[in-house]
């Protein structure tokens, strides 16, 4: 096979997926399962191993043979050319052996770990909103990248290792049985000892290990949160505080490294002395009884050779056992990923409304996190079809929990809401977040051109004219053709290349491109400047006739103009109505008009005065 060539490796997410997720508890018997579509490459590259470890005793005999029959004897008519055949050919097989033997296993452990980050990637896409919401970025990143690669070790490394040894010890065994019985079982005399040992490091490594990747995901997330909010680090001036966030959770990281090692500094003096012990016994009792004459010198040479393959690897042997735990760990981690419940896009039934007009009625909705108590409480109003509604009240009071409802990212936990007379949870997700759009609080945008993440709202290709028009409509399009590239732009991670208006025009025009019947708008316009705000506001005000809009904002002037302003607190809603009625009774809705009319008017007559 051309070894340029990448390799046809398995792919099959679904059955690895199951595989996974039957022995989240087992990850021995788990492990063994993986290697379901790989077994012909594993084993292959096994029994090439076990042919390679015949080779290298069988060179031992044949120089048992040499010293015996030529050397001692002093027998120059013999042919050399044999025996030199024997070295070489066993010397060019081994190493062909090990080549091939390597490569498959290589093939093996490689074609596991790329099938374990597909399953792992394709499920995490899968997840609920309320998993990702409570889970950090740095512990999936952990589990995708550094724990895949322990169980990569496991199979590359550990288990060919480890089976590798063990033909070693059985093969030498064997002959050393054939070659002197009481040499061969002064031989094994530390195994008892050995496996005592690694069992006990196991267990202590285990533990060790399992700790210190909890804590390096921890480390791994504030890495991740800092770099993605370098901006407000800076311009805050919070340098020193993230420093000392780090170095705090550097620092437990470094004391359980140094657990984690400690137990690995302990194991390796200790298997060194036991077997280098063993190694001295057998070499003096070889010794000795090679001069009474009970063994011949060729033997006593074939015996230290074949006792090196034989006791040295006993160590690594217990290497690997206790290596062994890691990967156990690690397994365990990925599971856990696994065997949480994906969030069921497309349902089982179609919906029950094929085009949406967006009538909703809310009917005595209450929610509550699995963590805490509830954060809407009988909330209930009617949204006529085409209908804007503005949401206004206090932060945590509830307002970006009811528009969560909506696309299914939550299920309200009590109560109901209808759809075009429907209850919600008759839609399937995929229905609903097709027909929804939403501009959050905090835009984020992909690394890509700046065309590629306004088409990023649709699942079918667009013309460069549809991207144009709605970067229009989000007052973008300007600003994007003062780019030396236009709209081939490559924004930076997270859009960092651009400004924050720039970046929430962009996640508009992206929304204005999918045309949903539903708007959510959660405080959109909050990092725009109040010319800019304008034009936005224009914009959307044509894009919402016909549409069901959801407008969470903190400015009366953006949601003066709504059919029905609702405003919360504590989850509940104290007042509804439109701006006519609400900025003419007591209650929080005037308190806060007539405050930010007050501000604007001290600001412009500051303005006046400059």
């Amino acid at each position: 096979m051309d070894s340029t060539k990448r390799p046809d490796y398995p792919t099959n997410i679904e059955a690895m997926r199951s595989k996974l997720e039957m022995y989240p508890l087992r990850p021995g018997y788990g492990l063994w399962r993986l290697l379901d579509r790989f077994r012909p490459l594993f084993f292959g590259a096994l029994v090439l191993q076990g042919i390679s470890v015949f080779s290298e005793t069988a060179g031992f005999l044949i120089l048992r043979a040499f010293i015996d029959n030529v050397l001692l004897k002093q027998d120059w008519n013999a042919p050399f050319y044999l025996y030199a055949l024997g070295f070489v050919g066993l010397a060019v097989l081994r190493s062909g052996l090990s080549f091939a033997s390597s490569r498959w296993g290589a093939q093996t452990s490689e074609g596991i770990a790329k099938t374990i980050r597909d399953a792992v990637f394709d499920h995490t896409q899968r997840l609920s909103f309320a998993y990702h919401d409570r889970t950090q970025t740095g512990e999936l990143i952990q589990k995708s990248t550094s724990d895949i690669d322990a169980v990569r070790r496991f199979y590359g490394d550990q288990v060919m290792g480890i089976l590798r040894i063990l033909f070693f010890f059985l093969v030498n065994f064997v002959t050393l049985l054939l070659i002197n019985v009481p040499l061969a079982f002064i031989s094994i005399a530390v195994v008892p000892l050995i496996t005592v040992l690694s069992t006990v490091f196991f267990k202590r490594i285990y533990r060790s290990y399992e700790n210190y990747q909890d804590q390096d995901a921890k480390l791994s997330a504030v890495l991740q949160e800092n770099l993605s909010g370098v901006r407000v680090v800076k311009a805050f001036a919070r340098q020193e505080f993230e420093i000392q966030k780090f170095d705090e959770q550097n620092a437990k990281k470094f004391d359980l490294g140094l657990t984690l090692l400690l137990n690995h500094s302990v194991y390796w003096p200790i298997s060194h002395f036991i077997c280098g012990m063993q190694m001295l016994l057998g070499t003096a009792v070889g010794a000795f009884w090679t001069m009474d004459g009970l063994i011949s010198p060729g033997t006593f040479i074939a015996y230290l050779g074949i006792a090196s393959s034989l006791i040295w690897p006993l160590q690594q042997l217990g290497r690997l056992i206790t290596q062994l735990s890691t990967s156990f760990v690690s397994y365990g981690r990925i599971a856990e990923i696994l065997v949480s419940e994906q969030e069921q896009l497309a349902g089982t039934e179609q919906a029950p409304v094929l085009k949406l007009s967006g009538r909703l009625s809310f009917r005595s909705v209450s929610f509550a996190y699995d963590t805490g108590g509830p954060v809407l409480k009988d909330v209930g109003f009617e949204v006529g079809a085409g209908q804007k509604v503005a949401l206004l009240g206090e932060t945590g009071s509830g307002k970006t929990t009811l528009v969560n409802l909506l696309p299914r990212f939550y299920d309200y936990t009590g109560g109901s809401i209808l759809l075009d007379g429907h209850p919600l949870e008759q839609y399937p997700r995929a229905f609903l977040r097709k027909n929804i759009g939403i501009v959050e609080q905090e835009p984020f945008l992909f690394s890509m051109s700046i065309a590629d993440n306004i088409a990023y709202s649709v699942d079918h290709a667009v013309s460069r004219d549809e991207i144009e028009a709605a970067a229009r409509k989000a007052s973008i399009h300007d600003s994007i053709m003062g780019f030396p590239l236009g709209y081939d732009t490559l924004v930076g991670e997270r859009g960092v290349t651009l400004s924050g208006g720039q970046k929430q025009r962009i996640t508009i025009a992206r929304t204005l491109l999918k045309d949903p019947r539903i708007l959510i708008l959660d405080d959109s316009t909050s990092s725009v400047d109040a010319e800019t705000e304008a034009e936005i506001r224009q914009a959307l005000r044509a894009l919402m006739v016909g549409r069901t809009s959801f407008v969470i904002a903190h400015r009366i002037e953006s949601l003066m103009d709504a059919d029905l302003i609702l405003v919360f607190k504590e989850g509940r809603i104290i007042q509804s109505g439109t701006h006519d009625t609400l900025s003419l009774m007591e209650g929080f809705y005037r308190q806060v008009f007539e405050l930010q009319t007050r501000l604007e008017d001290e600001l412009v007559k500051e303005t006046l005065h400059v």
